[in-house]
């Protein structure tokens, strides 16, 4: 059974917190083999949107408010398990982050920090590219709103 579970930082239990600092850090660090501080001081302020199994999480995305990295709301970590990719569950993923996000600040432009090579998954969400790619930690990086 799975479920979608939407918690602020404070609800969130520390073993539901360890798992999802657990599955951010087997993909970005280990897959993506890409060293950075995970634990960068926005967590605390954001809604965290995961889909669980059991106890397991699968898939998992932050919603960050407008003001704390963007003027815009802003959705970002966005990983799913290995052990689930290819099945849809990172487009059910983006399309209940939007909805979360609506929900929490009505329907205004939502702005992402896209890794460029998902820039067209992306596009399929209704995201368009603005400016130039750049580098962060060592991975290229496009900007992308959905106005």
């Amino acid at each position: 059974m799975t479920n979608w579970i939407s918690k602020s930082f404070n609800e969130l239990t520390v073993d539901e917190l360890y798992k999802i600092l657990q599955l951010r850090s087997e993909v970005f660090v280990v897959e993506q083999n890409c060293p950075y501080l995970d634990c960068d001081e926005k967590d605390q302020r954001s809604i965290h949107l995961g889909l669980w199994q059991n106890e397991k999480i699968l898939a998992y995305v932050r919603i960050l408010p407008p003001g704390l990295i963007h003027k815009e709301p802003s959705i970002g970590r966005v990983c799913t398990s290995p052990s689930i990719r290819r099945s849809g569950s990172g487009r059910e993923l983006m399309k209940k982050a939007i909805e979360r996000t609506y929900k929490l600040y009505g329907e205004v432009p939502i702005r992402i920090g896209a890794q460029l090579y998902l820039k067209n998954f992306y596009e399929s969400f209704g995201f368009v590219a603005e400016g130039e790619g750049y580098l962060e930690d060592f991975i290229e990086h496009i900007s992308m709103v959905k106005p």
